[in-house]
């Protein structure tokens, strides 16, 4: 009898338990359908050549302004004598900051972009892919796209 009426309190409870983990461990509709680029950006400067019994410097992260243009090749853009962007003749899509740790993330729509940083000189952007596009990145349809931007002009390696 005592088994009895046990089992016909816990079984409701452990329903209404089950029930309750099931909908606060569910994902949020925010966090699975993002779409677009998070990435981290990190100044890296002075000597990064290998060498024994020597660590690899990992960069700190900055506070930039990060722009994201429509995909662009090198022969779209002006550059100056030492490496900055002075003009991008293409479209900019979006800007957002980086925060203190570097972090940053913008929604975009489903396509090819490149990206860039300023910096006081011009914008800023140190990878090409085999087309000439600077700094591609494919956003995915529901998708994040993340990146590490590391700005590495005053770095040797």
């Amino acid at each position: 009898m005592l088994k009895n009426r046990l089992s016909a309190i816990l079984k409701p409870s452990l329903l209404l338990l089950a029930f309750t983990l099931f909908i606060a461990c569910k994902p949020s509709q925010t966090s699975t359908s993002f779409q677009g680029i998070c990435g981290t950006v990190l100044f890296k400067s002075g000597n990064h050549m290998p060498g024994p019994d020597r660590p690899m410097p990992k960069g700190h992260p900055v506070v930039r302004e990060v722009l994201i243009y429509e995909l662009t090749k090198i022969d779209q853009t002006e550059a100056t004598d030492d490496g900055f962007y002075s003009k991008i003749n293409t479209r900019l899509i979006k800007k957002v900051k980086s925060d203190q740790d570097g972090k940053f993330c913008i929604s975009l729509p489903a396509g090819s972009y490149s990206v860039f940083v300023q910096e006081e000189k011009g914008l800023y952007a140190n990878l090409s892919d085999g087309q000439n596009n600077i700094f591609p990145v494919t956003v995915a349809k529901n998708r994040r796209s993340t990146i590490a931007f590391d700005i590495s002009y005053q770095a040797v390696f």
